[in-house]
């Protein structure tokens, strides 16, 4: 028995690795295709249009794609493929493909009908500015089919990861980024010679980008399902067989918690999208920029501690063993902890560099990096909140309780009104950065009192102590770093440049490092004594 969990472990561990490979060129590719935008268009209006076309099918997307439909799909078609006949597995895949494609066809159908007024709706300020609102919905209907290929390639992934295929999958993404970048930057520099202006080209950039992602999951699939099985049952599809498939009802009932609890998210983009809309030219641009270098730390740590602390999670509640729960709890939060204040305090420091190392080329000029760079500042200020969040949602669904994180989520979008509404006058587009922050340290605070009552207490007093070690910590790295900001020169070159920027962070970590062992900071205790234990 030892062997054999063992041997799980390292299974695990492989593919826990394979999908953090996968993830970090994901996101990598994703900087260089905000990079083509930034040269090419720069904060204008184009790019404020194409930043709104593409969030509207993207919020769909968000909403029944890649995060209720993956979810509740994989646990369905486990099921399946564990307790039932081949037959029955491959009538279940016809039935939920057949479903989608009837459901999302309609609303890309209805999409692409009623551009014009979602984008009224989404941005009625951009009516002010001539022809902005006509090239907003062209995008619109170009990239609304995209949510097709996007929905079906996230059934395409449940499949591969219920067999334990996750590498590919997890490069769908990266495929996404790359074919928006090839095509969509090709077209961009191609159209305006024949009259069409470039950004249409990145349009037509994402759809394909769409398509690719879906496409580069096939090969593996088609060596996993029969198609001589599923092909029949599209043929033989009628609405009724597919609404009363037994796995269909599952994988729907499954999904509407996780669409209500999604749906929050959504509406918070719509109305930030809103008001963003309502500031001048660029703010949208800014916002977007700026909002994807906060989603690349988002990603690396939030995301990958709570990928972890999830099982772990789930094991501690199958056992009702609470008190383990919330050690594991303290244990996860002080990781993200240890990780995020100082990369927030980093990002503070260093956001007009930053900015101007990524972005600042071609039509992105200097006024666009401090715009985005002041942005930039403001999100850094929830980053610990936003990795934090992300590992206390799934410890609420350990212990089956989805309602409060759908009730803190609806709570946090009111506020988030009301405190942009509040300061846009004064602040523009900064508002929104600022209010996303306090408004996700809000939700939070809340979810962790929350919890804290549900499983009766955790170490609360361990993780308020590191807390402040790491704060004071990361207060005086930032300190260091800026006082060393000053070597920077800002005129020497990009790759001069780069690696004056990349030598004052290493020397900000080495610092924060050295400051966490003499502190005792756990987390980075903990680190050092397994470094030292494979050293050994």
């Amino acid at each position: 028995m030892k062997k054999k969990r063992s041997g799980n472990s390292v299974d695990f561990a492989r593919a826990a690795g394979s999908v953090g490979i996968a993830v970090f060129l994901s996101r990598i590719l994703g900087l260089v295709r905000e990079q083509v935008l930034a040269t090419l268009f720069g904060a204008s209006n184009q790019m404020d249009a194409f930043v709104v076309a593409f969030r509207i099918p993207n919020l769909l997307r968000d909403l029944f794609a890649e995060g209720a439909l993956s979810s509740a799909f994989v646990t369905v078609f486990s099921e399946y493929d564990e307790q039932s006949s081949r037959e029955e597995t491959m009538r279940l895949v016809a039935s939920v493909l057949a479903m989608l494609s009837v459901i999302v066809s309609i609303i890309v159908i209805l999409g692409i009908v009623y551009s014009k007024e979602i984008v009224y709706l989404m941005a009625p300020e951009f009516q002010k500015v001539p022809g902005k609102i006509e090239l907003t919905t062209t995008m619109t209907r170009i990239m609304f089919p995209f949510l097709l290929a996007l929905s079906t390639a996230s059934v395409f992934m449940g499949i591969l990861n219920a067999k334990g295929n996750f590498f590919l999958p997890s490069m769908a993404s990266a495929m996404f980024n790359i074919s928006s970048i090839v095509v969509g930057g090709g077209l961009a520099l191609y159209l305006p010679s024949h009259g069409v202006e470039g950004i249409i080209g990145m349009a037509i950039g994402t759809l394909v980008g769409g398509l690719a992602q879906m496409a580069i999951q096939l090969p593996p699939l088609m060596r996993i399902i029969e198609i001589s099985h599923v092909v029949p049952q599209l043929r033989r599809f009628s609405i009724k067989s597919v609404v009363h498939h037994p796995g269909v009802k599952k994988v729907m009932k499954l999904m509407v918690p996780a669409i209500i609890g999604l749906s929050a998210t959504q509406i918070n983009i719509f109305v930030n999208t809103n008001f963003a809309s309502r500031c001048p030219e660029g703010s949208v641009a800014w916002l977007n920029y700026s909002f994807r270098l906060i989603l690349f730390p988002i990603g690396l740590f939030g995301v990958a501690i709570s990928v972890v602390a999830l099982p772990r999670f789930a094991r501690k509640a199958a056992n009702m063993d609470m008190k383990a729960l919330g050690q594991a709890m303290v244990s996860s939060l002080e990781l993200a902890l240890v990780l995020t204040i100082p990369a927030s305090i980093g990002l503070w420091v260093l956001s007009e560099e930053i900015v101007k190392l990524i972005f600042q080329r071609g039509h992105f000029h200097h006024y666009d990096t401090i715009m985005t760079a002041q942005a930039l500042r403001f999100y850094s200020i929830g980053l610990f909140a936003y990795s934090c969040v992300k590992i206390v949602v799934p410890a609420f669904y350990a212990i089956n309780d989805t309602k409060w994180p759908v009730a803190a989520s609806f709570a946090a979008v009111a506020m988030n009104i009301v405190m942009v509404f509040t300061m846009l006058p004064l602040l523009q587009h900064r508002a929104i950065a600022l209010s996303t922050s306090i408004t996700i340290i809000s939700n939070f605070l809340i979810l962790a009192s929350i919890f804290y009552k549900r499983i009766g207490g955790f170490p609360c007093k361990t993780l308020i102590k590191d807390c402040s070690k790491i704060v004071i910590a990361s207060m005086i790295m930032g300190l260091v770093v800026t006082y060393l900001r000053r070597f920077i020169n800002c005129d020497s070159g990009l790759m001069v440049e780069a690696v004056t920027i990349l030598l004052v962070m290493a020397g900000g970590c080495g610092v924060y490092v050295i400051l966490g062992h003499l502190m005792k900071i756990t987390p980075l205790m903990d680190l050092e004594s397994k470094i030292q234990k494979k050293m050994e």
